[in-house]
């Protein structure tokens, strides 16, 4: 471990000191007293005059030469908006493709112009807007230099118009959208277009086709004429209004009435620092998760939705790896009410970043859980040009509690703590990434072996990317606000990937990848491995085909049922070893018709067989209609007295996007493991920015025999004023 620590110590002090890579690309931003009408015609004078950021540089297929497809911007600002318009000339008069009007829309299934904005210029956080062809809006805060987390919503308005030669995208930004420092005057900035038809990306600061062109590493400099005041008086209220009716018809009761109010507000301390409160907040609005055939020995993981967690939610969510999340908010207010919650987040200036939270839960009388608080706060500092170290501390504590009371209810923690440090590193050119995490946990059990330590380290250039990764998580470490789901154990996981560049033909790169999983217990003895090889053929038209092969050893710790069906489990103790195979296929974007397979065939527990099939399916009425069909099938063959299982997982889903303000989901899930059909049909409008409508409309069915379990309907609206 401290070799480990020792050489990403050493290759930090190699590399992150270096100068941003395009820190000689720069576009100057000029104010304007002229008043802007967002409409895509580009009548102000202002536009004629402000200086552009031309000669875009092909990103995909190959990275070496100019952008074929021509893309021009502009910029400027008043004193309430950042305005910027974006000329998306096309090789040839052609219909755009683009799946809907619905926003955040899947980024390489749309012709899109986007933008990413670094205020603090530290190249790791930032926000990223835009928007496809047909004028669906993109937003985004980025974070770990460059990964986009498109839940994040905020107000600004921007249209899109179409001409025959080209589409123009228009913006207005308030400045009271984005977090910055006062005084500053020069930003990281960089430009993206995706043209599918053309198959080509670009950016206007070079960015490698290794990496996506939201990488901050990589952005250019936007140069302000004039230091950026403090953007004045910054209060938001969000209150809402809710009516809605509910029905358990599994248990007979009646009909539950609802009716309720709440409000978020935010509350700009600073330029750059936010206070956000919450209190009686409702969360029904939440698009509901995806099933999932469930054939895992541990839980889950599903990712956070809910508006009021996903600001700067990366100091406290992705402190960890995806296996080790000391903080999971989703261990918050899901099927308990939440009373109230605030939250300070966002940077001190460039080098410091800052975060703490504290929610409190209602009590439930029926299973005897107490009111609960949750607490976590968070310290980042930036160090050398892109790494930084950050701390976490994480409370759980349950409110006049006496678990002695009443015995016939579940029994609850009375406290559960966490305190963590990681350095996360970040070469300037982003060739170098790691992480180096230790954790220790608190609570009224056994406190030894409540260590847990991680770290990991990669190298990526256009051909070559390596990676090694190891984690030791002690037997007694808790994480009750986290995910977690395995204990007392040590992994080692070691990736490497090859990618060859023929410099003609149907296939635009190939390569063989291996990656590999080795667990032990902390004694060190084998409990698991699993072993796989891909060759991947990445084709010139952006579909995608790839093949492979693994070896599984698994040694159960525990009993376990192979298809969760509650027929019987395996012993704890014995061992299982498969061999399987599998090809996965995905269309290229450019079509109305898409589709992707995903296969898998071969051994499963106990000299079982599995075979696997998930197809994806959908087409577009562009740009109003999209239809997808997701299906999953699973066939188990086992001893008895499992015998042979069969799943079924289908997934139909229609989105009508009437506009890009106006939208109509139905959603269906049938899952046959489950026994249950959900239906999920929800209308949203969005009458001004960030302000909209709901109804929501849900039906849960047992499949087997066919009866309603439960069903509700929901109306609530949302407003967004500010100052």
């Amino acid at each position: 471990m401290k070799y480990l620590f020792s050489l990403i110590t050493s290759i930090s002090s190699l590399v992150c000191f270096a100068q941003k890579v395009n820190n000689h690309f720069e576009l100057h931003i000029n104010k304007t007293n002229e008043r802007i009408t967002i409409d895509g015609e580009m009548n102000e004078a202002v536009w004629q005059k402000a200086e552009t950021a031309g000669q875009f540089f092909m990103v995909l297929p190959m990275d070496t030469s100019k952008a074929n497809v021509p893309t021009e911007v502009k910029m400027t600002y008043d004193n309430q908006n950042l305005y910027i318009v974006a000329i998306c000339y096309l090789l040839k008069q052609s219909p755009y493709m683009v799946e809907s009007l619905r926003r955040d829309f899947v980024f390489g299934k749309n012709d899109n112009f986007i933008f990413f904005l670094d205020p603090f210029n530290d190249l790791t956080n930032g926000y990223t807007f835009g928007a496809n062809a047909a004028g669906a809006q993109w937003d985004g805060m980025l974070y770990e230099g460059g990964k986009a987390d498109l839940n994040w919503d905020n107000k600004w308005t921007s249209v899109v118009k179409n001409y025959g030669d080209k589409w123009i995208f228009e913006a207005a930004i308030p400045f009271k959208t984005i977090r910055y420092k006062k005084g500053s005057t020069r930003w990281g900035v960089n430009f993206s277009r995706l043209d599918i038809t053309a198959a080509e990306k670009s950016a206007w600061a070079p960015v490698p086709r290794q990496f996506p062109t939201a990488s901050l590493a990589h952005t250019g400099e936007l140069i302000w004429d004039q230091p950026l005041p403090d953007p004045g008086l910054n209060l938001s209220l969000i209150p809402y209004a809710l009516a809605g009716i509910s029905r358990d018809y599994s248990s007979k009761s009646k009909s539950t009435y609802r009716k309720e109010v709440g409000a978020d507000a935010k509350i700009a301390v600073t330029s750059s620092l936010n206070l956000d409160l919450t209190v009686n907040p409702d969360y029904s609005q939440v698009e509901v998760d995806k099933q999932v055939t469930n054939l895992d020995r541990y839980e889950l993981f599903f990712p956070e939705k809910r508006q009021f967690f996903l600001e700067n939610n990366d100091l406290f969510g992705n402190f960890g790896l995806p296996a080790i999340r000391p903080f999971f908010s989703r261990r918050i207010g899901l099927g308990v009410p939440i009373n109230f919650g605030t939250r300070l987040s966002g940077s001190i200036d460039k080098n410091w970043r800052i975060g703490a939270m504290t929610m409190q839960t209602k009590k439930l009388n029926e299973t005897g859980l107490p009111s609960q608080n949750f607490t976590v706060t968070a310290l980042q500092r930036r160090v050398f040009t892109r790494s930084n170290i950050r701390l976490l501390f994480i409370n759980k504590q349950s409110l006049h509690y006496d678990a002695g009371k009443d015995t016939s209810k579940p029994r609850y923690s009375l406290y559960n703590r966490n305190i963590g440090a990681e350095y996360n590193l970040a070469s300037s050119n982003n060739a170098w990434t790691g992480k180096f995490l230790i954790l220790k946990s608190f609570s009224q059990g056994p406190n030894d072996k409540s260590l847990t330590h991680a770290a990991n380290l990669q190298f990526t250039n256009k051909h070559w990317t390596v990676f090694w990764q190891h984690e030791y998580v002690g037997r007694h470490y808790s994480a009750e606000v986290g995910y977690l789901p395995r204990s007392n154990y040590i992994r080692l996981n070691p990736s490497i990937n090859y990618l060859f560049f023929p410099k003609r033909g149907l296939v635009l790169s190939h390569g063989p990848r291996y990656t590999g999983n080795y667990y032990y217990n902390t004694s060190f003895e084998k409990t698991d491995y699993n072993n796989i090889l891909f060759y991947i053929f990445n084709l010139r038209d952006q579909s995608i085909l790839d093949v492979w092969v693994n070896n599984d050893y698994i040694k159960l710790l525990q009993p376990f049922d192979p298809t969760n069906s509650n027929k019987d489990s395996l012993a704890a103790g014995t061992v299982h070893h498969s061999k399987a195979c599998g090809f996965d296929i995905f269309s290229k974007p450019q079509r109305l018709f898409t589709y992707s397979f995903t296969t898998r065939f071969g051994g499963y527990y106990a000299n079982g067989r599995l075979y696997t099939i998930t197809a994806d399916l959908g087409y577009r009425f562009q740009p109003f209609v999209s239809i997808t069909l997701s299906t999953v099938y699973n066939h188990i063959q086992l001893p008895q007295p499992w015998n042979t299982v069969t799943y079924w997982l289908v997934g139909p889903r229609i989105d009508v996007t009437f506009t890009n303000k106006l939208f109509l989901t139905s959603f269906i899930q049938y899952n046959s493991q489950q026994k249950n059909i959900n239906i999920n049909t929800r209308f949203q409008w969005r009458y001004r920015p960030a302000s909209d409508l709901f109804l929501v409309y849900t039906d849960n069915y047992y499949s087997s025999p066919l009866f309603i379990r439960n069903r509700a309907f929901v109306l609530k609206f949302t407003y967004w004023w500010n100052s």
